[in-house]
C-alpha cells in the first residue's frame, strides 16, 4: 500500500512540475529572444523556485561566515540530479551560469537557449585548441560579472556517494586567479535518483561554504586545492 502510495504522488509531483515548466519555459524563450537574460533574472529565479517546491523540494540554504556572496567566483559543487540547477539557481545569490558539455549545445532549441543564457560550453574531447577556447569564453563569463558552476565529478551520482574530482575546473581557477566557493548538496540523492523516476518530498540542504583565495597558487598547489574543496564539500555529508 505504501509503495502504491509513493508511486501516485511522485507521478502527482512529476505532473505539476512538468506542467508548470512546460508554462513558463517558452515564455522565459520568447523574452530571451529579444531581451538580455539579465534583464529577467527574476523570472529565472521564480521558475526555480516554484519547480523545487512541486518537485517536493525543502529548500534550506545555509552561508558560512566566510562566503563572500560579491565576489565573481567558481560555485564547486557535488552533482547529484537534474534538479541541481534549480536548486542552486534558488540559492546563490548572484548572477551565474554554468560549463555545460559542448555536446549539449548540439539539441535543438535547448541548445541555443543554453548559449543564448550564456552557459560556457565545456569540449567533449579535450584537445588544446579546444581548452584554449574554453579557456577564453570562462574568462570573457567571469570578466562580465557572471559566477559560474562546476561540477567536478563530470557526472551525476549513482549511489549518493561523492566522485573522484577532475582537476580542470581547478586548473583554471588557479590560472585565472578566480575564487573558488565550495557547496555542499545534502538530501538530493533522497529526493530523487538519477536513473530512477521516483520523486520523494525531501529537506535538501544547499551549503555555500567560505570562499577560497587562488590568487598567487602556483600549477603545483592545484591538486592540494582539489583535494581541499572535495574535503570541505563532503563533510556535511558525514553529519547527514
Amino acid at each position: 500500500m505504501n509503495r502504491a502510495w509513493e508511486a501516485l504522488r511522485s507521478a502527482l509531483l512529476w505532473a505539476v512540475t512538468l506542467l508548470h515548466f512546460g508554462v513558463v519555459v517558452p515564455v522565459l524563450i520568447f523574452l530571451t529572444i529579444f531581451l538580455n537574460p539579465r534583464k529577467h533574472d527574476w523570472l529565472q529565479r521564480g521558475l526555480c523556485r516554484r519547480i523545487a517546491f512541486l518537485s517536493g523540494a525543502r529548500l534550506q540554504v545555509e552561508r558560512a561566515p566566510g562566503f563572500d556572496a560579491q565576489r565573481t567566483s567558481f560555485f564547486v559543487v557535488n552533482h547529484v540530479n537534474l534538479f541541481d540547477p534549480f536548486l542552486l539557481y534558488c540559492a546563490i545569490p548572484q548572477y551565474v551560469r554554468g560549463w555545460e558539455l559542448e555536446s549539449h549545445f548540439k539539441i535543438p532549441v535547448y541548445g541555443w537557449l543554453m548559449h543564448r543564457f550564456g552557459n560556457v560550453p565545456v569540449p567533449d574531447v579535450r584537445r588544446p585548441a579546444d581548452l584554449k577556447r574554453l579557456w577564453r569564453l570562462t574568462r570573457e563569463a567571469l570578466d562580465g560579472g557572471t559566477s559560474l558552476i562546476i561540477f567536478p565529478e563530470g557526472k551525476r551520482t549513482r549511489d549518493g556517494g561523492l566522485g573522484e574530482f577532475e582537476a580542470g575546473g581547478f586548473r583554471l581557477a588557479q590560472q585565472l586567479g578566480v575564487p573558488i566557493v565550495p557547496v555542499s548538496l545534502v538530501g538530493s540523492f533522497q529526493h530523487f535518483r538519477t536513473g530512477h523516476w521516483m520523486l520523494r518530498p525531501h529537506a535538501i540542504r544547499v551549503v555555500l561554504h567560505d570562499t577560497i583565495e587562488t590568487a598567487g597558487l602556483s600549477k603545483e598547489d592545484v591538486p592540494v586545492l582539489r583535494d581541499k574543496v572535495r574535503e570541505i564539500i563532503s563533510a556535511p555529508f558525514e553529519k547527514h
